[in-house]
C-alpha cells in the first residue's frame, strides 16, 4: 500500500520501521519540527526524524497542517492510507479525507478508556490492572473514531510507564500490519467505541510530579512508577529538589512527609515508602545509599 506516516517520539519508531519491514511503500513521513531543547539549548530532532535517513524516506516538518497548500501537496500523494502514531498536532478533515481507505491510530489504551496524550502513565497512576492498544480509524474528534483492533496486556505492581512505553509501542507496531491487510482485503469490521467507560488522559506536566505525602502511600508509588523517568515524581528538601525513581511499599506510620530513619522510609497519609532511587537535579540517578553518602538526609527530617 502508498502510505503517508505521521509520529514523532520514541513509541512511534517500532511501527514505522515494521511498515517498512513488511514492504509498504512509504511515500513520505511526517513529523514535528526540530526543537531547541536541554540545557546546551541544542536543537533536536523527534526520534522519528532522526531515523528517515537511515530507512531512505522523505521527512515534512510542518509547524501546522491548516495551511490550504500543505492539505493539496499531501492530496496530491493519492495515498491509499495514513497511519498516525503519536503525532502531536491534529489533523484536519482534508487530511483525515484524502487517503483512499482513510487514517489509522495506533493509541496505547483500551478505547474508550484514556483517550488522550498520556494513556500510559494514566492507567499506571489510577490503578488499572490492564491496558493496551487500540487501532482506530481517526474521525475529527479526540481519539473517537471507530476500533480495528484491540489487544490487552496486564498491569503489575511493578509496572513501570517506561517498560509499559515500549511493551505497547511493540505490540501496536505488529498490530498495525495486521489492521491494514485486513482492512485491504475486507476482512476487518469497523466497531464503534463504546458510550460508556470514557476518560480522558491530560498532558503530564513536571509540576503535577510534585509528591504530596498526603496521600495514601500506594497512591504516591503508583504516580512515581508512572512519572518514572519523565516528568518525573519529586519533593523537596529545603530548597533542593529531589527526583524519586524507584520504591517500595512498607508498614509504618508519622506525620506525612517524616523521615522515619537512616534509610529514608517516610511516612505517608496511610502507610509508608522506602525511598531507593533518586535523582538530584543536575546529577544521575543513584541508590538512597549512595546518595546519602554525600546528601545526609536525617531521620526526622521533613519533606515538602
Amino acid at each position: 500500500m502508498k502510505l503517508a506516516f505521521f509520529g514523532s517520539p520514541k513509541f512511534a519508531v517500532p511501527a514505522l520501521r515494521a511498515l517498512v519491514g513488511v514492504g509498504h511503500e512509504i511515500m513520505c513521513v511526517y513529523t514535528q519540527p526540530p526543537q531547541v531543547s536541554g540545557r546546551g539549548q541544542k536543537v533536536q530532532k523527534t526520534a522519528i526524524h532522526a531515523i528517515v535517513s537511515e530507512l531512505g524516506l522523505p521527512v515534512f516538518t510542518p509547524s501546522s497542517l491548516k495551511d490550504v497548500a500543505v492539505q493539496e501537496e499531501f492530496k496530491a500523494l493519492n495515498l491509499d492510507a495514513a497511519i498516525v502514531v503519536a503525532y502531536g498536532l491534529i489533523l484536519k478533515k482534508p487530511i483525515l479525507d484524502a487517503p483512499k481507505f482513510g487514517c489509522f491510530n495506533i493509541h496505547a489504551s483500551l478505547l474508550p478508556r484514556w483517550r488522550g496524550a498520556a494513556p500510559i502513565q494514566r492507567a499506571i497512576m489510577a490503578g488499572d490492572k490492564e491496558t493496551g492498544v487500540s487501532i482506530m480509524r481517526m474521525n475529527e474528534g479526540l481519539d473517537t473514531g471507530p476500533l480495528l483492533l484491540t489487544e490487552t496486556v496486564p498491569i503489575h505492581s511493578f509496572t513501570t510507564s517506561e517498560k509499559l512505553h515500549d511493551q505497547l509501542a511493540l505490540l501496536g507496531s505488529g498490530m498495525i500490519v495486521e489492521a491494514l491487510e485486513g482492512v485491504f482485503s475486507g476482512r476487518l469490521k469497523e466497531i464503534p467505541q463504546p458510550e460508556v467507560g470514557i476518560t480522558y488522559a491530560q498532558k503530564l506536566t513536571r509540576e503535577e510530579g510534585h509528591i504530596d505525602w498526603n496521600n495514601r502511600a500506594e497512591e504516591i508509588e503508583r504516580k512515581i512508577r508512572a512519572f518514572a523517568p519523565w516528568p518525573g515524581a519529586w519533593f523537596n528538601l529545603g530548597d533542593i529538589r529531589l527526583k524519586v525513581l524507584e520504591v517500595e511499599l512498607v508498614e509504618g506510620s508519622g506525620e506525612p512527609g517524616l523521615v522515619l530513619d537512616n534509610h529514608l522510609t517516610v511516612s505517608c497519609r496511610i502507610g509508608c515508602l522506602r525511598l531507593k532511587t533518586l535523582q538530584r537535579e543536575g546529577r544521575r540517578p543513584m541508590s538512597v545509599e549512595t546518595l546519602l553518602r554525600g546528601f545526609p538526609i536525617k531521620k526526622g527530617s521533613l519533606l515538602t
